[in-house]
């Protein structure tokens, strides 16, 4: 018994002395891509550093603070993501148990009669035996002696923490949601403003047109001329108020809620729609703060780690079984010391020869390390081109707005004078029309161009991992 025990405590303190693992030595991809993104002609010129900011740094407006906070509360994708954060959670703490034995508690107790001798023609007599017991015992505890089960205990809380990275991506996903949303929404409510504004021109026009076709001085062509402007403009109401009905419900689904009517924009001028000036001199390594680069790259450590288990698993593994207690034959002698009972059963078990099941899982879980690289180094190639692809547009849009801000102008002043010119009988009507159209063009450009500034800065928020201060 003593050298039963003395064995156990031996074998205990090897596992307790053990710390190693047979993982290989991790070591983070290189970059990629380019140490620094693109500085030339049409990318954004490079200006102070960027830091980690919040959204609320970024989207300062009460209405859209409030639309946010709101939507992080109720969106069901970003629900989604918080269970599987717990799911993933639950699964690395079932899987840690496995690094402690488990114990149980058992009581029975045994009635039985038996015959002895010959059966009850020849004489047979019976006897009862009684029986109780109490003890504590552990099944199948597995000493970790190569770490094969802290291998697996630490890819299930590397895949924990990348569930952890996944939801903080869903929340600045949905945070950029709902922000461009309201902003394309506010854009349309500008849309529709104008084509009221133009309606309400073309019907002064037709006006017009009519008056000097009753006075003899204008023409039938004039006034459906007109016409078509009216009726081009009445279409264009229907079509952007269809427009903002739609986008209302884009924002409604994205928020995950419905909107109170105070949260809603009135257009682009709307004070809640100013966004921050973006930064430059950005370093490609800013990438890596990115919740779905920091993901792919914690399930590159955790198939690191489960290369690791798969080489444990060709080296002898031990496991123990024991109990412990008391058993009487009354209840009342249960606790005597004579009563006492144990048994101990450690197994040593070596593998000699499992059909290659063993170099399959091995050469499976290097398969699935390279699979994780490849999509490491590919999330980091992607992240790289859509920031670069945001800077290439952030570059130019000032200068792309001014100009078309120009042409607005210039439009708005040929309109002015078209109309003077015609109302003298000195030009066509065919030029005020003309006039008229490029107009509302410039203007439906210029909305365009305002809307793509902003939601650009929306998605440099988004792509830049999370803001930018």
């Amino acid at each position: 018994m003593r050298r039963s025990i003395a064995c156990a405590l031996a074998t205990l303190s090897l596992a307790a002395c053990s710390h190693g693992t047979l993982e290989p030595p991790y070591h983070r991809p290189a970059l990629p891509v380019p140490p620094t993104f693109p500085t030339e002609q049409p990318y954004l010129q490079q200006a102070p550093n960027a830091t980690p900011a919040t959204w609320q740094t970024v989207f300062t407006g009460p209405k859209l603070q409030r639309l946010i906070t709101l939507a992080l509360a109720q969106n069901r994708d970003l629900r989604v993501a918080v269970e599987q954060v717990e799911a993933s959670r639950a699964q690395f703490h079932g899987q840690r148990a496995a690094l402690f034995p488990t114990v149980n508690a058992t009581a029975s107790a045994l009635y039985e009669r038996e015959y002895i001798n010959l059966p009850a023609q020849f004489g047979a007599r019976d006897f009862r035996v009684t029986e109780y017991q109490l003890g504590l015992g552990t099944t199948s505890y597995q000493v970790d002696l190569f770490g094969r089960i802290r291998s697996l205990t630490r890819a299930a809380f590397l895949q924990y923490v990348a569930t952890r990275e996944g939801e903080r991506n869903v929340e600045i996903t949905v945070a950029a949601s709902v922000a461009s949303d309201w902003l394309t929404m506010a854009a349309d409510e500008s849309l529709l403003k104008v084509s009221q504004e133009t309606l309400a021109t073309g019907e002064q026009s037709l006006q017009l047109t009519q008056s000097r076709l009753n006075n003899g001085v204008g023409t039938g062509l004039d006034v459906a001329q007109a016409q078509t402007i009216v009726q081009q403009a009445r279409a264009d109401i229907g079509r952007y108020e269809t427009q903002v009905a739609q986008d209302l419900d884009a924002l409604q689904l994205a928020v995950g809620a419905p909107i109170p009517a105070d949260l809603r924009p009135t257009d682009l001028d709307d004070p809640n729609a100013n966004l921050p000036v973006v930064p430059g001199a950005l370093q490609s390594s800013v990438l890596l703060r990115r919740p779905d680069v920091l993901q792919a790259e914690d399930q590159l450590r955790a198939a690191n780690a489960n290369i690791g288990a798969a080489r444990a698993a060709f080296f002898p593994s031990i496991s123990l079984t024991g109990s412990g207690g008391t058993a009487s034959a009354s209840l009342a002698n249960l606790f005597a010391p004579q009563t006492m009972i144990w048994q101990f059963a450690p197994t040593i078990t070596l593998p000699i020869f499992t059909g290659g099941l063993n170099r399959a899982n091995l050469a499976y879980a290097k398969a699935e390390d390279h699979v994780a690289v490849d999509q490491y180094e590919k999330s980091i190639q992607t992240a790289f081109r859509e920031v670069s692809d945001a800077l290439a547009v952030q570059g130019r849009i000032d200068e792309r707005i001014s100009a078309t801000q120009g042409l607005v102008a210039a439009a708005a002043d040929s309109l002015r004078l078209s109309t003077a010119l015609y109302e003298r009988g000195e030009d066509t009507y065919l030029d005020v029309l003309n006039a008229q159209r490029t107009l509302f063009v410039a203007q439906e450009s210029l909305i365009t161009l305002q809307l793509l500034a902003k939601t650009n800065i929306v998605t440099l928020y988004q792509v830049l991992g999370g803001g930018f201060a």
